[in-house]
């Protein structure tokens, strides 16, 4: 969570920034995950995919890239993190599924518990898909 924050500030201060030229506008914004595809076991040793789904928002974003954090051994907290172009050119979009796949490589035995970042409640308090993987050896 320390590392999203940490993104978070560092996205504020990059977009703070003026530039004169306008063409480069654009700041980073993470898109809440709907759903994941990943195996219900893992094997110690190996190497295994896993697949996030998000909705595009607007035709002014575009995948920039996963925020993955190691919260302790067998936690890890993922985002996916869009481009967001400021343009008045924007069209919003209701069901543009994209979907992004990343090797995860299992090194522990025990349990995996995964925690995909699914947007903010009503309160502000950040949502998230709990998905827990067993280590096979």
């Amino acid at each position: 969570m320390k590392k999203i924050i940490a993104l978070l500030a560092l996205t504020i201060f990059v977009s703070s920034c003026s530039l004169d030229d306008d063409s480069n506008d654009f700041t980073f914004e993470f898109v809440p995950i709907v759903s994941v595809e990943m195996p219900d076991t893992f094997m110690l040793n190996e190497t295994h995919q896993i697949t996030l789904n998000y909705f595009r928002p607007s035709t002014c974003h575009g995948f920039f890239d996963v925020s993955f954090s190691r919260d302790s051994q067998l936690q890890r907290t993922v985002a996916v993190i869009n481009t967001v172009a400021n343009s008045a050119d924007c069209t919003e979009l209701t069901d543009e599924l994209r979907d992004f796949t990343f090797d995860f490589s299992v090194v522990y035995t025990g349990t995996y518990t995964f925690r995909f970042w699914q947007g903010k409640d009503d309160n502000g308090e950040d949502l998230f898909l709990i998905i827990e993987v067993p280590v096979i050896e």
